[in-house]
C-alpha cells in the first residue's frame, strides 16, 4: 500500500459548504448592515469584499456574478440613501471584480498544472515501487510507503521483491536527497536490482550490479553541490523451502526479527559499502545467514521509521513498539506501524518512509 504522510481527515461537507458560500454570506450581511444602520457608516463600500473573497475558491463565471449582483445591490442601496458614493463604491466593486475574476482564471490554471504534476509524480513512484503479489510460495509479503509531504508524493525511498530460482530476494533503500533526482537514482537501483536477482547466483553479485548502475546514474546525473549522492540498501534471499535468511547491509538500519516475543536486531557482522561509494572505499561485501522459522515477523525499513519524531523531539521506539506487536500476518503490522507513525508525529513525518513486513508460512502439507 502507497499512502501519504498527512493523516487522512474526515471530510466534513457541512463546514464545506458554508466556505464556499461564504462570499454570498458576506454579501448579505454587509447589504443587511448596509441598509439597516446609518447611511453615515457606509457599510456598503465594504461590499467589494465579496467578490475578492469569492476569487479565492470559486471558477471565474460566478466570481463576475457576484460582482454583478453586488454592483446592483449598491445602486440599490443608493436609491433608498442618496449621498452614499455610489459611483465612487460602484467604480471599486468593477474593479475588484475584475481583479477578481483575473485572478480565479489564474488559481484555476495552476490547479490543473498541479493536478497534471501529481499525476506525473504518481507514475515515476509507481515506476520504483510497482505493485507486487502479497505472497510468493510460503513466503508472505507486505509494503508500505508514506511520504513526507502529501504534495510531494515522490521521494528516494524504493523496495522491490522478486521471486528467483534462487529464492525470494528482497531490496529496501534510500537515497540520500529527495525529489526528481533522488528518484531518478532509485529507478535506477531497482532496474537493475530487477535484473541482476534472476541473474546472479549470489548476492554479492547482485549488489556489485547495483553499485554500478548507481554509478553510471550519478555520472550521467552529477548531483547539485560536492555532496556525493550515494544511497543505503539492504539486500535479503529467503531460499525456497529454507529456515534462514541471508542478508547483506549496505549501510542500511538493520532489519528487526520478531521471533516468539523476543525481538532481535540482524546487525550486520561486518560493514559494506553504500550504493556508489564502493570506488572510494572498496567493494568489500559481507552476507550474514540469520535463522528464519515459520512464524516469524521480519520487519525491514528506512531510516525514515526510527528518526520519526515526536513534537517534543523523541525519536519513534521502533524496537520497544516491535516488541508490543502480536505474531500478527505482515498486512496487519504495517497497518498499525502506519496508524501509530502518524499518531506520533500527530501527521507530520519529516522524512518518506518505506517498510516491507515478511512472514514465513508453514509450507503445505
Amino acid at each position: 500500500m502507497i499512502e501519504s504522510g498527512r493523516p487522512r481527515l474526515r471530510r466534513n461537507y457541512g463546514r464545506g459548504s458554508f466556505v464556499r458560500l461564504s462570499p454570498v454570506i458576506l454579501t448579505v450581511v454587509i447589504a443587511s448592515l448596509a441598509y439597516s444602520t446609518p447611511p453615515d457608516m457606509a457599510f456598503s463600500r465594504l461590499l467589494p469584499a465579496a467578490p475578492a473573497l469569492a476569487a479565492a475558491m470559486w471558477p471565474v463565471l460566478p466570481t463576475v456574478l457576484l460582482g454583478t449582483v453586488c454592483l446592483f445591490l449598491m445602486i440599490g442601496l443608493s436609491i433608498v440613501f442618496p449621498g452614499l458614493g455610489t459611483w465612487w463604491t460602484a467604480a471599486g466593486i468593477i474593479a475588484v471584480t475584475v481583479a477578481a475574476a483575473y485572478g480565479s482564471h489564474v488559481r484555476l490554471q495552476r490547479e490543473r498544472t498541479l493536478f497534471q504534476v501529481r499525476l506525473v509524480a504518481d507514475a515515476a513512484q509507481q515506476v520504483v515501487l510497482s505493485p507486487m503479489p502479497r505472497r510468493f510460495g510460503s513466503v508472505e509479503i507486505e509494503s508500505l510507503y508514506l511520504a513526507a509531504a502529501a504534495e510531494a508524493r515522490i521521494g528516494g525511498d524504493f523496495y522491490e521483491v522478486v521471486d528467483t530460482r534462487y529464492g525470494v530476494r528482497l531490496l529496501i533503500g534510500d537515497v540520500r536527497g529527495k525529489g526528481l533526482p533522488a528518484v531518478g537514482a532509485a529507478a535506477a537501483i531497482v532496474n537493475a536490482f530487477r535484473e541482476a536477482a534472476y541473474g546472479e547466483a549470489d548476492m554479492v553479485s547482485v549488489a556489485r550490479r547495483l553499485d554500478a548502475s548507481s554509478t553510471r546514474y550519478n555520472a550521467a546525473f552529477p548531483p547539485d553541490g560536492r555532496m556525493e549522492r550515494f544511497a543505503t540498501a539492504l539486500l535479503v534471499e529467503i531460499p525456497h523451502g529454507g529456515r534462514r535468511i541471508e542478508i547483506l547491509n549496505c549501510g542500511h538500519p538493520p532489519p528487526l526479527l520478531l521471533n516468539g516475543g523476543e525481538l532481535r536486531a540482524l546487525e550486520p557482522t561486518a560493514p559494506s559499502p553504500l550504493l556508489n561509494l564502493a570506488e572510494l572505499i572498496g567493494d568489500h561485501y559481507n552476507v550474514d545467514t540469520f535463522d528464519f522459522a515459520p512464524g516469524d515477523l521480519l520487519l525491514l525499513y528506512t531510516d525514515g521509521v526510527a528518526e520519526a519524531r515526536a513534537h517534543d523531539g523523541e525519536f519513534f521506539p521502533l524496537a520497544a513498539w516491535m516488541r508490543r506487536q502480536p505474531q500478527t500476518p505482515p498486512h496487519e503490522l504495517l497497518t498499525a506501524l502506519h496508524r501509530d507513525l502518524l499518531h506520533y508525529t500527530r501527521g507530520h513525518l519529516d522524512d518518506d518512509i518505506a517498510a516491507l513486513a515478511v512472514r514465513l508460512c508453514e509450507p503445505p502439507d
